[in-house]
Formats: C-alpha cells, sequence, structure tokens
C-alpha cells in the first residue's frame, strides 16, 4: 500500500504581523480541516486537531492507485480564549500531492490573530 502524511502547526500570531516571532506561541486544540480528492476521484474528508506543540497530523494508508491527488488544508477554528480570529486573508492552502509512499508533506503555518493587539506590539 502507499502511505502519505500532511502536516503543519497553528500559531497565535500575537501581533497580527504576520511573521512568527518570540511573542508568538502555538496554539493546542486548533481545528484543521483537509480534504483530498484520490487519483481515482474519490473525496476524503479529515478533521485533525493540534497537538500541545500546535501540530495536527492527518496520515493514511492505501493502494497506489486511489493515493491522494489534490488536497486543501483549512484552519476551521482555534479554542484559545485570545487567539480566535484567521490571520490570513485566503485561509486555504491548495496543493497537489506528488510525494512517494512515506514522504510527509508541510503545510505553512496556519495564524490566528488575538482580539485585542498587546501594547507592546
Amino acid at each position: 500500500g502507499w502511505t502519505g502524511e500532511i502536516h503543519g502547526r497553528v500559531v497565535c500570531d500575537v501581533c497580527g504581523d504576520s511573521t512568527i516571532g518570540p511573542e508568538d506561541h502555538v496554539l493546542e486544540g486548533a481545528e484543521v480541516a483537509i480534504l483530498c480528492i484520490t487519483k481515482s476521484g474519490e473525496v476524503l474528508n479529515y478533521q485533525a486537531f493540534t497537538n500541545s506543540k500546535g501540530i495536527y497530523t492527518v496520515a493514511e494508508t492505501m493502494p497506489e492507485s486511489e493515493r491522494w491527488d489534490v488536497c486543501l488544508a483549512r484552519p476551521i477554528s482555534s479554542y484559545h480564549n485570545e487567539c480566535t480570529h484567521h490571520g490570513d486573508a485566503n485561509v486555504g492552502v491548495k496543493f497537489t500531492y506528488k510525494l512517494p509512499s512515506g514522504y510527509s508533506h508541510t503545510i505553512r503555518p496556519f495564524l490566528y490573530h488575538p482580539t485585542n493587539v498587546p501594547m507592546y506590539c
């Protein structure tokens, strides 16, 4: 069988500057949805939550003929009290999955902004 993995991070962009700096922190328990279309045309929908390091992972083993072809990842929600607003105007990340079996695709971090930006920013 073929094995694929998709992972990434969800971060609280404290100052809302769209870059990850020392003031920013990862978000545990943030929800991410990943939708993949397989080579055979089947649509697979995954839901993942971030761990204590802010990392979510989706992995699948399937026949080579039914492996992922195109996927779309998007953040669904952050349960963090202060950091709940999507930081990206275009939040979805669409990509073609061309990796051989056993490799993983890393998605750029999804950023959330705080409701109130701190004074030190």
